[in-house]
């Protein structure tokens, strides 16, 4: 039997990388899975693609409530959407900071404002918010980004300590830099992306980026039931980036 036999789950950010990598690992331990994405179109075979933003209340609360309505249950929810910004406290622009807490903190709170109710009435139900190391850390031409996971962290330790006993538990994982399309795009953007990608790897302790299965195993442990004792925690998978 496999771990998530039975069991419900909706990943958002589904469509590549991280959540691209969720998914698939949760439908192979025999999970329901709605793949919540802006575009849905990368979902994989096997799961139930869902046009989300998870900036907009209307357009979270109808994926949440179809997942529930179609399977009964919400068992694990993994806010991993999330917007990049590179830049200083200086260049970034209101808009950028906007946007990058509307992703990144913004649609956390609306995906578990919107899970809670469902996990409470039926006293189990796991929570999984992709933070970051830079949460945690201060990166240069992070100021929009580290800020925004920051919040993230803050916001998990505070909804697992309201609902610790209600068998609902809420962690985070904190992935270092991943070696996934987004990391990608912001290489290709830069002058150079062949050194950019070069100091990435420099400021990874163990010489190397993480991959996306790295986190997403990271992510079925936290919603696993073998993690029932952990709530309100980080964990970090980082190479040792927060360790140096």
């Amino acid at each position: 039997m496999s771990r998530f036999d039975g069991r419900t789950v909706l990943v958002t950010g589904a469509g590549s990388g991280i959540g691209l990598a969720m998914t698939r690992r949760f439908l192979d331990e025999g999970a329901t899975v709605y793949a919540a994405d802006l575009d849905p179109s990368g979902a994989p075979d096997g799961s139930i693609a869902v046009t989300v933003d998870v900036t907009a209340p209307d357009s979270f609360a109808a994926a949440v409530s179809r997942a529930v309505t179609e399977t009964g249950a919400l068992h694990v929810l993994c806010n991993n959407a999330g917007a990049s910004s590179t830049t200083d406290p200086v260049s970034c622009t209101v808009e950028e900071w906007e946007h990058t807490f509307a992703v990144n903190s913004r649609g956390v709170f609306l995906g578990t404002k919107f899970a809670l109710p469902h996990m409470l009435a039926q006293r189990h139900g796991v929570i999984v918010n992709t933070a970051s190391v830079a949460g945690l850390v201060g990166l240069k031409d992070r100021a929009a980004y580290c800020a925004s996971k920051g919040a993230v962290v803050a916001f998990t330790r505070q909804v697992a300590v309201q609902y610790a006993g209600t068998g609902v538990r809420c962690n985070s994982v904190c992935p270092g830099t991943v070696d996934s399309p987004w990391v990608g795009r912001l290489l290709d953007a830069s002058d150079d992306p062949e050194r950019s990608r070069a100091q990435l790897v420099a400021r990874q302790p163990m010489g190397r980026l993480g991959t996306p299965l790295e986190i997403a195993a990271a992510a079925l442990y936290l919603a696993s039931d073998e993690a029932e004792f952990i709530t309100g925690t980080e964990l970090v998978v980082d190479g040792g980036l927060l360790a140096a």
